[in-house]
């Protein structure tokens, strides 16, 4: 293909591909499906890697990320995001109004009113039309420079539709994670033994500020626009106005009142109606439209005198606590639910609320019968925040937390520094080993999409499927013998489990079910050790030299592999002919320089993730190793190393070196 050739089609390409973007994100309708979007995207990263002179800053393939940020550059705001004032009372509002009417001297105006959300302020920047800058909200005077992750999120435009745009202007929006993804972020935490995040904002807040975009892309924020900065409009209205028309994600629920009585009907609409959006809110913001009359208003040393926040107050009611409920989830971790008399509450009726573990029950001091409070707050699970002792019944005795499994009846057990109790009979507790067949089967597992929860729970029941590997071993008898199971349906099952045998290695991993190894996790091991019989044979120090992998990972990956039991799964699995070889090719050689000397990569760079080390390693002749050994020629060191491995270099004479020395090695210099 001419260069000609390659710069048409990646033209065509991204119209397209811009297209089913806008039309996904923007009017929510899709004309093609993910696997045909996913498709066009990757010709258009293969054609810009074959090309890469014809990349555009705002090529579509900005949006999966993979760029590694270690700092983020500090950037002075253009114009100061400054926070606004905040009332609770609708009569502190109309006080605000009466301020307004004496600084304009009786001057006719009208107030713009839009919902307040609860995420992540963000400032950002084009020029001729390109996204150039996305810089957080800082101390409000400056903030970080959060590009390459901004540029993830798909409904900010990189370039933008229409014409008549300025050259340079600046838009403020709210980064914010949606209900729906945050839930899902949630399960997959629970499902590989981590803790919950508390709430969505503070999970959008630190998503922003992650150092790969390619794990910021993976977690779907959103953006809502909700202000033009830098070019002329008499109003706040027309701006917005602007905004829409050059392809912007503005929220729909804005409204101009022409009083502060119009003001109060809006607030007082949106108080329930919001809990049906897809995000969170916690309020609303009230500005004079007319943008002379704001600056004749001005500001004080904090916030706009014409512009204030409403914060609704959180719901919290009170309602009786009938009881308390023990779940148990896939590895082992018991959580305590709250069973209520039910209460409408935040839009939905209420019966059971999160307790979270032991502490919080003893922090509570919980009686079967109190009457507690409960709210939704920023979660999407209601929570129990305190008990109305005025009500208690003195006879009450506190509530002691169960010993035993609710499923199993095996002793439960907790681990020094965590707050949860688990069930340790991992193979023969039902809960457990159907949990781990529903997230062996799952779409980011082994993706057996004609499985589910009902299904996995028959087989379990009919002594069919006590483990994944049982899955491998299902005969047309056996599932005939399932309820609704047919011979099209029996085929299909079966097609669909023979079908995951060609899942790779890294899919496999996270699919074994390991605790606290996330997909991430699996991916970033799968690559480091190749094969699952290294991992298995590697030491809990060979493990910490892995990408990613820290010492509550690696203890848990190592006394997995010391399990005789799981030892007899990945047997059955390897024999059932499962992928246990990682097919990443390694990097092409660039050189000799480094002429086959060993390397053992420890703790965190400055401007290398371990992984893009191992690959400068191997393309330049070196070889990357485990652990420390008398035979290993450089521990290169990075902050926040093991001290284990520091010692045990120190002692066997082995070169420490930092990431300078090891770039004056690839450099041909010798140290």
């Amino acid at each position: 293909m001419s260069l000609e050739q390659a710069q048409k089609e990646i033209q065509q390409l991204t119209e397209k591909i811009n297209y089913h973007n806008d039309l996904y994100y923007q009017k929510s309708r899709s004309e093609i499906s993910d696997q045909e979007f996913d498709g066009l995207l990757a010709k258009l990263n293969q054609l810009e890697q074959a090309h890469p002179q014809l990349k555009q800053a705002d090529s579509p393939t900005q949006r999966v990320g993979g760029a590694i940020t270690k700092e983020f550059a500090t950037v002075y705001h253009q114009y100061p995001m400054l926070s606004l004032g905040n009332t609770y009372s609708e009569e502190e509002l109309r006080d605000f109004d009466g301020r307004v009417a004496k600084g304009l001297d009786g001057d006719a105006y009208e107030y713009f009113c839009e919902l307040k959300f609860d995420g992540v302020s963000i400032s950002l920047i084009y020029e001729n039309g390109i996204l150039v800058k996305g810089v957080t909200r800082g101390d409000g005077v400056r903030g970080d420079d959060v590009t390459t992750n901004v540029r993830t999120i798909r409904n900010i435009p990189l370039k933008l539709k229409g014409k008549g745009y300025p050259a340079n202007f600046e838009v403020r929006g709210e980064i914010f994670m949606p209900k729906e993804v945050f839930a899902q972020l949630n399960k997959e935490r629970e499902d590989i033994g981590e803790e919950r995040y508390a709430n969505a904002r503070n999970t959008a807040s630190g998503t922003v500020k992650m150092q790969d975009s390619g794990e910021v892309a993976k977690r779907k924020l959103d953006c809502f626009v909700y202000s033009l900065l830098g070019t002329e409009t008499d109003t706040h209205e027309d701006g917005i106005k602007l905004l829409e028309t050059w392809g912007f994600n503005v929220s729909p629920t804005y409204k101009k009142c022409k009083d502060i009585n119009g003001v109060l009907e809006y607030i007082h609409q949106w108080e329930m109606k919001r809990l049906e959006l897809p995000l969170e809110t916690d309020g609303a913001v009230i500005k004079v439209n007319n943008k002379e009359q704001q600056d004749r208003l001005g500001f004080t040393a904090k916030s706009p005198r014409w512009a204030i926040s409403y914060k609704y107050k959180a719901q919290s009611l009170s309602t009786r606590l009938n009881g308390i409920t023990y779940q148990v989830g896939r590895t082992g971790a018991v959580t305590p639910v709250a069973e209520l008399e039910p209460i409408f509450l935040a839009g939905t009726t209420v019966k059971r609320a999160s307790l979270h573990n032991a502490n919080e029950i003893a922090r509570l001091d919980l009686r079967i019968g109190d009457y507690v409070f409960v709210e939704k707050g920023g979660e999407i699970i209601p929570k129990v925040t305190a008990v109305d002792k005025d009500k208690r019944d003195a006879k009450s005795q506190p509530v002691v937390y169960i010993d035993k499994c609710p499923e199993c009846n095996t002793p439960l057990i907790r681990f020094e520094g965590e707050a949860n109790h688990y069930c340790p009979n991992i193979t023969g507790c039902p809960v457990q080993i159907k949990g781990r067949v529903e997230h062996f089967i799952q779409r980011k597992a082994m993706d057996i999409d004609s499985l589910g929860e009902r299904t996995i729970d028959q087989m379990y029941q009919l002594g069919l499927v006590k483990s994944p590997a049982d899955l491998y071993d299902l005969k047309k008898e056996d599932v005939l013998k399932l309820d609704g199971y047919k011979d099209k349906s029996v085929k299909n099952l079966l097609d669909g489990i023979q079908k995951s045998k060609e899942t790779p290695f890294e899919s496999v991993l996270f699919a074994i079910g390991i605790r606290y190894v996330g997909k991430t996790v699996a991916e970033k091991l799968a690559r480091y050790f190749k094969t699952i019989d290294n991992i298995a044979a590697a030491t809990v120090e060979g493990l910490l030299a892995a990408p990613e992998v820290g010492e509550k990972i690696a203890q848990s990956v190592y006394q997995f592999f010391q399990n005789a039991e799981n030892q007899k799964e990945i047997t059955r699995l390897k024999q059932a002919g499962l992928q246990f070889e990682s097919t990443a090719k390694e990097p092409e050689k660039e050189s000799d320089t480094l002429g086959n000397k060993s390397f053992v990569i420890s703790g965190v760079f400055e401007r290398y993730e371990r992984d893009q080390l191992q690959d400068i390693i191997l393309k330049n002749g070196g070889r990357v190793l485990s652990g420390v050994s008398g035979k290993l020629d450089y521990l290169l060191a990075g902050d926040n190393m093991g001290p284990s491995k520091r010692e045990k270099a120190e002692k066997l004479g082995v070169k420490i070196i930092t990431e300078q020395e090891f770039e004056e090695l690839l450099k041909g210099h010798s140290l």
